[in-house]
């Protein structure tokens, strides 16, 4: 040992494996840690492909010199993206007339590709109700039996440009939001929050399940269009998501103060319109009694804000992140619209009385999107609150938003974590980062039961998993010429 370590007291340094430091505590020495993990996790072939996709200040025509130019541009549109609500489409149909026109029944989905026979089973409750919904079947029996014989066509919401909490179904009768980036023009759009308890995202398809359904299409979906047809410029969703990081949401699974700003934004507006007292009342009332309503706003502003950043050539920011219940997926920048999959794994969390993590089904839903913009595990560091619901601590909350850092491109100034002396959240994940540094990016997330409608059981924390990335990374390598 070098003897200005032993300057200082210090006898041991121990690198990489905490197993080891116990040991040495335990015979009285005194003993610094060092979190370390070698690149790629120790794969030789996925470290030589980093070193060769690294940038080189002497070589701006490297491979990795073109990364570093790509996600650039691909981040600072991420950045200059405006997320602005700017109507309600009151059938789906309307914005995607091509999933059904001449009878052709389609319904969408959370995350990536998957079949009827593959789907975890609240995924499966989620496409029955939606079928009674449509009138597509009369009973749950002969909606599941046509969904199996392949009477309806299913397709990822992300392949419409849209994303849907948990099962995250649309049908095509569903209102939708329709948000636009106002500064590079490309749309998003979500379904609307149905509460919470038995709700057809989860599994459930009864009755009340229904006919909430009807009640969003007839009377709220009508109310917010009419509040935004009298507010010309819409609604800045990116400038409430910042503003609510300020208030203690982190945006994804804390959205109370989002939605309290959101119903301020309409309030007026809706008062002031021509629209049912009895009905703009009641549309008010569901907002202000479900604290959780901005989600699916939030989602289609992350939606628009990272399909600004997509399509960049050889660029390897993560625009996607996305979960069918069975795997978890990612989209990058520059790989075009391929899915990179592997087994989504079970949030660990905190979970409702009577409910333990047996009962859970694997990380579901598109809501994840909110971490690829900045949100979410990102941004913890800002909801303490959000901590204690997850089990965890603010020290904890705080760390998770620190080592994001290690793992995304930029910082972003209008989002900006108190917790963090107000610095600027993590921005735009780096495939190279995430695999050179062993960090998977953290997911705050619902959980759902793994039997359909039963619902939400708990919440917590998910990584994404390591598989998705290291297919990407020999992808990009690929479309680079290195082998």
């Amino acid at each position: 040992m070098k003897s200005d370590l032993l300057h200082d007291g210090l006898a041991v340094v121990n690198v990489g494996p905490e197993m080891f430091v116990e040991s040495v505590r335990a015979g009285g020495a005194p003993v610094a840690h060092v979190e370390w993990r070698p690149a790629g996790d120790g794969d030789p072939r996925l470290a030589w492909l980093l070193a060769q996709l690294a940038g080189d200040p002497d070589d701006p025509e490297s491979p990795g010199s073109r990364i570093d130019r790509a996600n650039q541009t691909a981040v600072e549109r991420m950045l200059a993206a405006r997320a602005v609500l700017v109507d309600v489409a009151l059938r789906a149909d309307e914005v995607w007339p091509e999933c059904w026109v001449d009878g052709k029944k389609t319904l969408t989905h959370a995350g990536a590709p998957i079949p009827w026979t593959g789907m975890c089973d609240p995924m499966k409750g989620t496409l029955i109700g939606a079928a009674l919904h449509e009138g597509w079947a009369k009973t749950p029996e002969e909606a599941a039996d046509r969904l199996a014989r392949g009477e309806v066509s299913f397709i990822p919401n992300h392949d419409l440009g849209a994303v849907g909490p948990m099962s995250g179904t649309i049908s095509p009768s569903m209102p939708v939001f329709v948000v636009r980036n106002s500064t590079g023009g490309n749309t998003a759009y979500c379904n609307f929050s149905e509460g919470i308890g038995r709700v057809l995202r989860f599994g459930a398809y009864g009755p009340e399940v229904i006919d909430r359904l009807k009640w969003i299409a007839t009377v709220l979906a009508p109310a917010i269009k009419t509040a935004l047809a009298a507010l010309p410029g819409g609604v800045d969703l990116k400038a409430i998501q910042s503003q609510a990081l300020l208030m203690g949401d982190e945006v994804h699974s804390r959205n109370a103060a989002a939605t309290a700003l959101f119903h301020m934004a309409i309030a007026g507006a809706l008062a002031g319109s021509a629209f049912d007292r009895a009905r703009a009342r009641a549309a008010l009332d569901f907002i202000a009694g479900n604290s959780q309503f901005f989600l699916n706003l939030s989602m289609a502003a992350s939606k628009a804000i990272m399909d600004a950043a997509h399509g960049v050539a050889h660029s390897s920011i993560v625009t996607a992140i996305a979960r069918n219940g069975v795997t978890t997926a990612i989209r990058v920048s520059g790989l075009g619209r391929r899915w990179f999959e592997a087994p989504s794994e079970t949030p660990a969390g905190l979970y409702f009385p009577g409910f333990r993590q047996e009962d859970a089904n694997a990380d579901l839903g598109d809501s994840a999107i909110c971490e690829t913009a900045g949100y979410g595990g990102q941004s913890l560091a800002a909801s303490p609150a959000l901590v204690q619901l997850v089990g965890g601590s603010v020290a904890e909350a705080i760390a998770y938003s620190r080592e994001m850092y290690h793992v995304t491109w930029a910082r972003n100034p209008v989002m900006s974590l108190p917790n963090l002396e107000f610095a600027g959240a993590p921005a735009g994940i780096d495939v190279r980062k995430v695999i050179d540094t062993g960090i998977r990016p953290v997911l705050t997330t619902g959980i759902a039961h793994r039997q359909a409608g039963v619902g939400q059981i708990g919440a917590g924390i998910v990584r994404a998993p390591m598989a998705c990335f290291t297919p990407a990374l020999a992808a990009l390598a690929e479309t680079l010429g290195v082998a």
